[in-house]
């Protein structure tokens, strides 16, 4: 697949998921593990997990503020949970790094930065993290992660080639320096040349390599808090799957999109949550891969 293409239904069953035999248990359908939160942030954490479990992952994993664990445990009982220690302000920094890494070696995908604040606390959490993840994980960075040290020149050694960035304009800023082309693809393409991973921005997937695709569906109601948060999850659970790192991002946020759609039709074109968003994902998807 080379140049520009336009996502539509049948691009997509011509390029299908990763096959999941019938009997097969969860484990090869991999596990997601989701960092992130803060003690006043931990639905972010809660959208990215139950969509990637929505989507078909097969275990999943969340850790965020110790504060928050025990409800998050029982707000998604499918989830193990791992309470993180922060600092005085609720934030996570480089205390978690080491209860971060027992929880890296059985994941196939990691999401890290929904939710998270404090840029200072959070480049000691994502250095740290990314330094410990295996080249054979998929990473989905997201929101402060993006912005907080992980493309600097002394850190990208770190990150392996199956790295996925999902950033809005202002990130996309703050990642070309200030210098962000006005028109949607260009920017995409230049946010991923220059940090050598797959970008999902806006309704643009592109690669290093060039590659691009634009998604014509969705609608402005998906401009809504925590819809990232779940395109993020979305993402992560089908490369869990095992779907390439382009693979994933352009199907995850073609998913999205349609979720958004649906809602839109039954609800109205503004005003759905981002969490009814969640139920839509499985739907959309049986209907893609049929």
């Amino acid at each position: 697949m080379t140049g520009r293409q336009v996502v539509s239904s049948q691009l997509l069953r011509d390029w299908p998921l990763p096959d999941v035999e019938d009997g097969a248990g969860k484990r090869a359908r991999g596990t997601v593990v989701v960092i992130g939160g803060a003690t006043d942030t931990p639905g972010a954490v809660l959208l990215a997990g139950i969509a990637a479990l929505r989507v078909g992952a097969g275990r999943l994993t969340l850790a965020t503020a110790e504060a928050t664990a025990a409800g998050l445990a029982v707000a998604v009982p499918e989830s193990a949970v791992t309470g993180l220690p922060t600092t005085g302000d609720g934030a996570l920094g480089a205390d978690a790094v080491e209860h971060c890494v027992p929880l890296l070696e059985s994941a196939r995908a990691v999401v890290l930065g929904p939710g998270m604040r404090d840029p200072e606390q959070a480049r000691s959490l994502v250095t740290g993290v990314l330094a410990r993840i295996g080249d054979d994980t998929v990473v989905v960075l997201d929101a402060l992660a993006l912005t907080c040290g992980a493309f600097d020149d002394d850190a990208r050694s770190r990150l392996g080639k199956q790295v996925i960035a999902t950033p809005n304009l202002k990130e996309a800023e703050y990642l070309l320096d200030g210098d962000v082309p006005d028109n949607d693809e260009e920017a995409a393409c230049c946010v991923a040349e220059r940090i050598g991973a797959t970008v999902t921005m806006q309704s643009v997937i592109a690669t290093p390599d060039g590659r691009l695709w634009v998604d014509q569906s969705g609608d402005s109601g998906l401009g809504t808090s925590g819809s990232g948060d779940v395109l993020t999850g979305a993402i992560a659970g089908l490369a869990a799957r095992g779907a390439s790192p382009e693979q994933a991002a352009v199907w995850g946020a073609h998913v999205h999109a349609e979720a958004g759609e649906r809602l839109s039709a039954r609800v109205g074109r503004l005003g759905y949550l981002a969490r009814e968003l969640l139920d839509e994902l499985p739907q959309v998807l049986t209907q893609l891969e049929r």
